[in-house]
């Protein structure tokens, strides 16, 4: 059944923990009922927010708009082989247990995506990664609401134009479809991507090759680095990688011969904003009760009472830090609001 709130606090919503209200707050599971909501509603696109585990958002006032949370559930499995398996996921679906899921299946492909906060309906948003491996490698559509249409409408993976932690969905069609479904190709052969990070020394830790030790590995690897957001809240890396020319690249390395990058192809190069950020002073500082973790300088954290405003200001005195000292300008992977 759909419910429609008035003035609705977002606290539990965002894993800031910011306390922000929207005007109206509207979930469901179904998409028959959001469908008639949107028809009896001339809805303003500048005016909605498409929420899911509220993971990747940054309130820094109160929201006047319409805030949409889905909640479709379930895992169906649309077409399988001895190779492949086709499943589509609901989008109120919790992404890491829909990560130990297809683990358990023995499904190949999202292992090292374990322990990601959020639904499953804002990963073909995000495009979200890790640990060398992008969601968009496993998307092969997506089934949403057009607010604008007021009818359902499924997308082929090619249509969303992901790029690193981007999307279609997040500049032309920003806002105008909630996500209901995603739909997901997977390979049933063993394959594994073990060159990033530690991820390979810490398998062998665990003992054999497999799927349930890959995640296991990613698990402790980020249970070490990133700050549980029940003691700490935040919102996982706050900024992206920067990529840059090949050129800036060789000489900030001359510079800094230490500084981690990683080829994106013959132009570019992805430079560790972590590493950056740390270089900079910041890792274990901070600005009034938000700060950065003192295990991992990419992530932001509220110490405490701290409110949007005082993150964001964080945030844009360490973009500034960074490019006096790197020339390079930090992009927040982070929605601010």
């Amino acid at each position: 059944m759909i419910r429609v709130r008035e003035n609705y606090n977002l606290k539990a919503h965002n894993t800031f923990g910011m306390n922000a209200a929207c005007k109206y707050f509207v979930e469901s599971d179904q998409e028959k009922e959001l469908l008639e909501f949107i028809t009896d509603y001339e809805l303003d696109p500048e005016e909605i927010i498409i929420l899911g585990g509220g993971s990747n958002f940054l309130f820094t006032t109160d929201f006047s708009g319409v805030v949409f949370y889905p909640l479709m559930e379930g895992y169906t499995v649309l077409q399988e082989d001895e190779h492949e398996v086709s499943v589509q996921v609901g989008s109120g679906v919790v992404w890491d247990d829909f990560v130990a899921w297809a683990v358990e299946h023995e499904y190949y492909g999202i292992e090292n995506l374990s322990l990601i906060p959020g639904h499953v309906g804002a990963t073909p948003v995000q495009n979200i990664g890790a640990y060398g491996v992008e969601v968009k490698e496993v998307i092969s559509g997506v089934q949403a609401i057009d607010l604008q249409a007021g009818e359902v409408v499924r997308f082929h993976a090619d249509q969303c134009r992901f790029g690193y932690r981007d999307s279609i969905f997040k500049h032309e069609w920003k806002n105008r479809f909630i996500i209901t479904y995603v739909i997901f190709r997977f390979s049933k052969q063993p394959h594994f991507n073990l060159n990033y990070g530690s991820i390979r020394e810490e398998v062998e830790r665990l003992g054999e090759l497999s799927l349930a030790n890959v995640r296991q590995a990613v698990i402790r690897i980020r249970n070490t680095k990133l700050p549980d957001v029940k003691v700490w809240p935040n919102a996982g890396s706050f900024f992206k990688n920067p990529m840059v020319l090949k050129e800036q690249a060789d000489t900030l390395l001359e510079r800094y011969p230490q500084l981690p990058l990683y080829p994106v192809d013959e132009e570019r190069v992805k430079v560790a904003a972590g590493w950056l950020i740390e270089a900079a002073g910041w890792k274990g500082k901070g600005i009034g009760n938000a700060g950065v973790h003192d295990k991992q300088a990419l992530v932001l954290i509220n110490k405490g009472g701290a409110n949007g405003v005082e993150v964001a200001h964080l945030a844009n005195e360490i973009k500034k830090s960074v490019f006096l000292k790197f020339g390079i300008w930090l992009e927040p992977e982070v929605n601010i609001i």
